[in-house]
């Protein structure tokens, strides 16, 4: 197997483009078998899960091509039902696909779905939602059989505001009568991104972003050529804010929105980086010692600290001096990467879903192992600041989320390179 890597100590300079997101993508690629027509998806960045979703789209019969960065998904043709146990497997947002085959064909037969291990990520929101819009769901064996002969929109309450149900929601509703509402619906940038694609192909959406969305739909689109720009991945301009303010230096991530990201970047400033937001860019220095922020990092929904982004703070959290409290309030397994931060020289403790990280002067380099996706990246940013040389495994985790994450960091300066294994 590959492993990345990485001789510690050298601070980052230049700058590094973000490219689309892939929370965006994937929801997007399920939903463009809803057109009937042709979807052009730019922006696009080259990853695993991107892959293994264009994987399915072809055995249900679309026509796919990936060209540079731009996908194009004609799904003008007859459409299947059926998603192989292996192909859910590959990647959690495959049970988009459960609420877009509804609605293309009125029956969809797929698996529950796989993805990073995070902890408890039911799908029983999902389920309850779409039963309550009228579809029929039985679950056997891991597999799922759910079928509609007329699905009516209604009001929907979310218990949490479920990123995943909310999709599945909004891509089922546009070919149920009437008007449904989702409360309480997640409002992360990639629900507004999911929501502009779907108007742009014709349907009825609004309200994205905001806790209530509204889609009226029961309304066959004609074909048609829809044109799309993902938006920009805010998780991978998390990593290259939180790599530099470990490594130290000045880096320009260019192609961003800036909302997304203010949360991080009060964080940073706070910690003592030198944080500027202008357009699409945002330029951050590191050249002294790190404070700890004052108040508990508490993660949750949008427009809250972000789970994703907890792993990549955690690294200049535990080189900044004082105490650096950290709430998990998302998923029960995300600190997974905390052992193998603490096997280089981090002094962190964990109790239930606080993790409480002391100040050191550096971390040491050592063999590491990551356990998922954003976990592999702070191990990475970790081994950036470390002294010595380190040795980061199970890198398919992070090849999931980062395009060669060791071709842009040597474009800023790091001495980092992946080893065939």
């Amino acid at each position: 197997m590959d492993y990345i890597k990485v001789e510690g100590g050298r601070a980052l300079t230049g700058s590094v483009r973000v490219y689309g997101a892939k929370n965006s993508v994937l929801p997007i690629l399920a939903a463009s078998v809803l057109t009937s027509g042709v979807s052009v998806i730019e922006n696009c960045p080259r990853l695993k899960d991107i892959d293994a979703m264009l994987a399915i789209l072809r055995a249900l019969g679309c026509e796919v091509t990936a060209e540079e960065r731009t996908i194009t998904v004609d799904s003008s043709g007859p459409i299947a039902a059926e998603i192989s146990a292996e192909q859910m497997s590959a990647l959690r947002a495959s049970i988009a696909f459960l609420g877009a085959l509804l609605a293309r064909n009125g029956r969809a037969e797929l698996f529950v779905p796989g993805g990073c291990e995070l902890g408890s990520r039911p799908i029983d929101i999902h389920l309850w939602a779409l039963m309550r819009l009228g579809a029929k769901i039985r679950q056997q064996d891991g597999r799922l059989h759910a079928t509609v002969s007329r699905g009516n929109g209604c009001e929907l309450v979310l218990p949490i505001p479920s990123v995943g149900a909310t999709e599945n929601i909004m891509l089922f509703a546009t070919a149920c009568g009437g008007e449904t509402v989702i409360v309480n619906a997640a409002r992360e940038p990639e629900i507004v991104d999911l929501q502009t694609y779907l108007n742009a192909a014709g349907f009825s959406v609004s309200g994205a972003g905001s806790p209530v969305i509204r889609i009226v739909g029961g309304r066959k689109t004609q074909p048609t050529q829809v044109v799309h720009r993902v938006i920009p991945d805010r998780i991978a301009a998390a990593t290259w804010m939180c790599a530099t303010a470990s490594a130290g230096g000045e880096v320009m991530v260019t192609g961003v929105e800036p909302e997304p990201l203010a949360l991080l970047g009060e964080l940073l400033a706070e910690m003592g980086c030198g944080v500027q937001f202008v357009a699409d860019a945002v330029t951050i220095r590191r050249v002294g010692s790190l404070q700890a922020p004052r108040a508990t990092v508490r993660t949750g929904p949008y427009p809250g600290f972000p789970t994703d982004m907890q792993p990549l703070l955690m690294v200049p959290a535990v080189l900044a001096h004082g105490q650096t409290v950290f709430e998990e309030n998302m998923f029960d397994s995300r600190y997974r990467h905390v052992p193998e931060l603490n096997r280089m020289g981090a002094e962190i403790m964990v109790s239930g879903k606080y993790a409480l990280c002391g100040g050191i002067e550096r971390l040491r380099g050592a063999s590491v192992c990551a356990a998922d996706l954003r976990g592999g990246a702070a191990l990475v940013c970790a081994a950036l600041c470390a002294e010595g040389e380190s040795t980061i495994r199970n890198i398919e985790y992070i090849d999931r989320g980062y395009e060669s994450i060791e071709d842009s960091l040597r474009l800023l300066g790091a001495d980092v390179r992946r080893v065939r294994g």
